[in-house]
Formats: structure tokens, sequence, C-alpha cells
């Protein structure tokens, strides 16, 4: 495979998210080949800085302007030159996978069907993200959702070959594009986010110290933590990108009426909203993005960590499991794949403040062994995911063969 040419296409680079990590780790294994992408922000995603990534036309738009640019998208990846390549792999979960490979293979790592499309439709219109220009956004995605499923549908046909990320997302491809996927869970740092485990005897968790917390808070925020941050001894935490469809309202929501201390890290559109949300509750606290080491220590020191969205798997709560901590999950979606109720965490039936509530008193009355918590991280690391991904890649050569 090494004497291939090899070709990465993705949607687009301009944030930091499960996603791009996913594309890091193939771009480690095929670091000579080119990412193809409709827009690319250097500043806001430093991990590609070594690679040669190549855009087009699409880049002079906005990124603000990227959910209004799904016609467009399709178009600037269908006519993509790529037929000077043997191995063309699209990692997406929206257009990338329109593009051709007119002389060779073309894998598609897909995280999900396009959402906006096709299983969130419903979601996205009634609540588009874009303020007071919703209805107007609302109005004009109802008009060109039916050629744009046609479209992606079409695109999905032509793929050789389907590699996706859990369960989940298998059957909405199927679902959706009538098409079978090999899966392939998503590569995580585990071993990273091991090193905060004693190791010894107990199998039990060094948590970080409540000055050691403050210092990662203060590191994160520009030299000074959030006003009125304080360590909590019992806090839970969620991460993630503060966008509509990862319903962090919920976690929010649920905690202000428990009482409960919550650190919430990220950053994205529905941060005011979230802020605002958490009203003067002294419990609710924000952090933005921060770097590894620090985020190791919030999840070891956390209670649990809540994950209410529907995600078709979720890297960053296997990086909480890594931790030794537990979660709390929506039960549908990718996090059926890795959480076993009672055991490294709890899955919760309905997207409600209610339904999640009664999770985390539920929750709390549940006892978990740390070591077992890390244990059910350890099969999605980065050795497995190398290995299974070029297992994949050569079944998918093998079957193109038999054609």
């Amino acid at each position: 495979m090494s004497k291939l040419k090899v070709a990465l296409v993705c949607d687009w680079l301009t944030n930091v998210g499960g996603a791009e990590k996913v594309l890091l780790y193939i771009h480690k294994l095929y670091p000579d080949a080119p990412i193809y992408t409709s827009k690319y922000n250097p500043r806001k995603i430093d991990w590609f800085l070594d690679a040669d990534v190549r855009t087009g036309w699409m880049q002079i738009f906005p990124t603000n302007l990227r959910r209004f640019l799904g016609v467009f998208r399709q178009k600037y990846f269908e006519h993509l030159d790529l037929s000077e390549y043997d191995l063309v792999i699209s990692v997406t979960g929206a257009e990338a996978k329109s593009v051709k490979a007119p002389n060779g293979l073309h894998v598609s790592y897909c995280h999900v069907p396009t959402q906006y499309y096709w299983q969130m439709y419903d979601d996205y219109v009634k609540n588009p993200g874009f303020g007071i220009l919703d209805p107007f956004v609302r109005f004009c995605f109802k008009k060109l959702v039916k050629p744009l499923r046609k479209a992606d549908f079409e695109a999905a046909q032509k793929v050789d070959q389907f590699v996706t990320i859990s369960e989940y997302a298998k059957e909405q491809i199927e679902k959706y594009y009538k098409r079978n996927a090999i899966i392939v869970h998503p590569p995580v740092e585990v071993d990273d986010f091991k090193k905060v485990l004693n190791g010894k005897k107990t199998g039990e968790m060094c948590f970080p110290e409540h000055e050691d917390l403050a210092r990662a808070a203060r590191s994160v925020s520009g030299g000074h933590a959030s006003p009125g941050f304080l360590p909590f001894k019992d806090y839970y935490i969620t991460t993630s990108r503060q966008v509509t469809w990862k319903r962090l309202d919920l976690a929010v929501k649920a905690c202000v009426e428990l009482e409960r201390p919550l650190l919430v890290v990220g950053e994205g559109s529905e941060h005011k909203k979230l802020v605002k949300m958490a009203g003067k509750s002294g419990l609710v606290k924000f952090l933005p993005l921060q770097k590894k080491p620090e985020l190791i220590k919030l999840l070891a020191g956390a209670r649990g960590y809540l994950f209410p969205s529907l995600e078709p798997f979720g890297i960053a709560p296997i990086e909480a499991l890594a931790t030794g901590c537990p979660v709390i999950a929506f039960k549908e979606g990718g996090a059926k794949d890795y959480i076993a109720d009672k055991k490294n965490g709890l899955l919760f039936d309905k997207q409600t403040v209610k339904s999640l509530s009664e999770a985390i008193l539920k929750f709390e009355k549940m006892k978990f062994n740390k070591k077992e918590v890390v244990k059910s991280a350890e099969k999605f690391g980065l050795d497995r995911f190398n290995k299974e991904f070029a297992v994949a890649i050569k079944e998918s050569f093998d079957q193109k063969c038999k054609k």
C-alpha cells in the first residue's frame, strides 16, 4: 500500500473536533497524501501545518456561511480532478463523498449520512441556528432539500466502499444510502489519557488536587479562571462544540435544577445561550477549549461525564472513560457501542431535562470500578485503528478487483 498514490478529502477544516481528529490519524498513515477540502482555516486548526492542504474557489466564502453552501460543496467536490490517484479516501459527514476516483479506488470513511439532509432534518428545520435569519433559512432549506438529498444519494452510489464508525452509523448508511459499510471505530488517544492512572496495586485514579484543577482552569482561560470558578469536588463535566444539536442545554438545565456542579468546556455558536441559561447559578462554569494535559486533569477529577447528544460515535466520552470518568449518555447513537449500563456509565432514554435528571440521580447511587472504566476504553486505541483501517483498505481493493 505504501507505493500507492493517495489523496485524502474532507468536507472542511475550520475548527477542532472529532472528525478532524480522525482525519489527523489517517493523515499520519498517509503523510505524503495531499488533503483536498472546501475551506481551510489554519488559525482555527493547526493540526495540519505539515500537510499539503489544497483548497479551491470555495475558500473565498466566509466560514460562518458553511451551512448555506451544501449545494456548492456538492459541485465543488464532484468536479475535483483526482484522476492521478490510485486511492482516494474521503473522511466525511457531508458532501466530500461526492468526489470521484476515475482511475482508482474511492473509500469513504463516512461518519454518518449528511445529517441535515436526512436523520436530523426535522431538528435542523426547527432550529437552524441563525437567529433572526432562521425563517429565511428554514424557507430556503425546505425548497432545496429534495435536490440536495437526490445528489447526496447519487454520490453515495459511486463510492466503492463505505467504512464507518459505529453500528448506529452503519444502520444509517444502509437506511439512507442503501449501502453496506465496514465498521472501524475512530482512533482515540486512550494511552495519553490513561497516564493519570496510579497503575500500581489498586488501579484507582490519581485524582489531581484541587489546586491542580484551579491551575488547569487558569491556564486555559488566559491566566485566570472564569469569574467565581471553584474547583468543585463532585462536579460533572461535558466537553463539546457548543452547537444546537449537541443538546448541551439539557446538561446545563439538569444541573441547575438538581443543583449539581457542572463544568462546560468548549466553544461555539450556542455559547451565549448556554451562559444565559445557567443564569446566576454559581454551579455551572464555562471554560474554553484547552490543551490535552489540562483536559486530562479536568476529566480525571470529574464525578461523571454528561453526553446528551445523538452522536454517530463520540470520541470525547471515550477520552473521559480512559481517565476513569464514567459517562451518562443518551441511549441512541454510537454510545451504545461503548457504554455498558452500570459498568462504565449509564444510558438515559429521552433527550429531555427530566430524563437526564433522573439518570443523574440514579447514577449517584451507583459505584464504579475506575480500573474497569478505564479498561472499557482500551479497545478504541490508535494501534487498533491503524490495523483495522489497513485491513478495510485491503479488503476494498480485493473486492474491486473481483468486479
